[in-house]
């Protein structure tokens, strides 16, 4: 269809109105299918029983019925079983997912809060703490030490000095 033309609403309802008809159709035919094949199935494995005998044949037919039924019981049990082991399988797959997936950590959001507040907001209201972080700092005084700027003409000199500078530090 062109852009410009569009499908009027009956023609839409009319149109999907055949559709559920065909599906429905197609619905019931194939229910008749699936019992079609039912009656062959039956027909070909479970032919009817002849109850025209005496006694001894009918606890013969009645015997060979157990057997079958007992057979049929026995194959059901181990699909049960099989769909069991399955399905616990499955469960163990689905945890070890969980697992490997682990749980996610969301994103963390920067937050612009001073050290002081962050204290007072994890210890409450109630606690006054204080946290001045350079109140604790060590105190150091600076010395300026002049150097001359000729050219140091005794090496032994210059050994001294740094000898002076090595107890500076060793004496702190």
């Amino acid at each position: 269809m062109s852009e410009g033309k569009k499908m009027t609403s009956s023609r839409r309802h009319h149109l999907k109105s055949l559709m559920l008809q065909i599906a429905a159709s197609w619905i019931e035919q194939e229910k008749k299918d699936i019992e079609a094949a039912k009656e062959a199935y039956m027909a070909e494995n479970c032919p009817a029983p002849d109850l025209n005998g005496d006694q001894n044949a009918l606890m013969e037919i009645c015997k060979k019925l157990s057997q079958a039924i007992d057979k049929i019981d026995e194959a059901r049990y181990d699909a049960e079983a099989k769909v069991q082991k399955a399905d616990k399988e499955i469960e163990d797959l689905k945890l070890k997912v969980v697992e490997l997936a682990g749980v996610k950590k969301p994103a963390l959001k920067k937050v612009r809060m001073s050290a002081d507040a962050m204290l007072q907001a994890l210890l409450g209201g109630k606690h006054k703490v204080t946290m001045d972080l350079r109140a604790n700092l060590k105190q150091v005084k600076k010395e300026v030490k002049e150097e001359s700027t000729e050219a140091v003409g005794d090496w032994r000199k210059n050994i001294e000095d740094k000898a002076d500078r090595k107890k500076m530090f060793e004496t702190s």
